[in-house]
């Protein structure tokens, strides 16, 4: 579902950068402002669109996003902790160390993003889309991941331990080397995908594959 968005949005100001604890920010579009290194819990977000905005190194408690939109922000080591993100896009976002673990995320789209190193451990997706992602290194240990697509991902080393995968569907993606492929159980994967799977497979067999 995509996210609702008045138009036009208020622009938000240099004040609005000041993020607070149970802050509300309505229907506001962040341009090129700097809400990083904030320290804040129960904020909500509800249709509000942010271009090159930057979160970096921010952390956040029992934060919600509702229709919301991320062009080309600075995510980047972002913390979200016991949070939501309902019907949202996030297109062209640094997304590199993010953590947004323990945290309920649906109807929600990532496009042409980097995200390695970025953490979704114990998190419940439905209806979640990674497009043309860089997902190397990501963790999703834990995770809740039946009704995510991956499309043209680079998974590569990415770690799926103890998550549930029954109905992820996986299509031209990098899975070289991905770990914890027991939970791949019931997953989709095309053929062609499924050959980037047999070292991770052979290693948790105990099979030894030679040149």
């Amino acid at each position: 579902m995509a996210p609702k968005l008045p138009n036009p949005l208020a622009e938000a100001g240099a004040s609005d950068a000041n993020l607070a604890d149970d802050g509300v920010y309505l229907s506001a579009l962040y341009g090129n402002l700097d809400l990083s290194a904030h320290d804040v819990e129960d904020v909500e977000f509800e249709r509000c669109r942010f271009q090159e905005t930057r979160f970096a190194g921010t952390v956040m408690r029992r934060a919600g996003f509702a229709d919301v939109e991320f062009t080309s922000c600075d995510l980047a080591n972002l913390k979200l902790i016991d949070s939501r993100i309902f019907n949202a896009v996030i297109d062209g976002s640094r997304l590199t160390g993010t953590s947004m673990s323990e945290c309920g995320l649906r109807d929600v789209l990532f496009t042409n993003c980097r995200a390695d190193l970025s953490s979704f451990r114990f998190s419940r997706f439905k209806s979640v889309v990674f497009r043309d992602c860089n997902l190397t290194d990501a963790n999703f240990q834990g995770a809740e991941l039946g009704s995510v697509r991956f499309e043209r991902c680079k998974l590569a080393g990415a770690q799926f331990s103890n998550a549930n995968m029954k109905g992820t569907r996986l299509s031209e993606c990098d899975l070289y080397g991905v770990n914890g492929i027991q939970s791949f159980q019931g997953a989709i994967v095309p053929t062609a995908d499924a050959q980037g799977l047999l070292f991770a497979l052979a290693s948790a067999m105990g099979i030894t594959i030679e040149d």
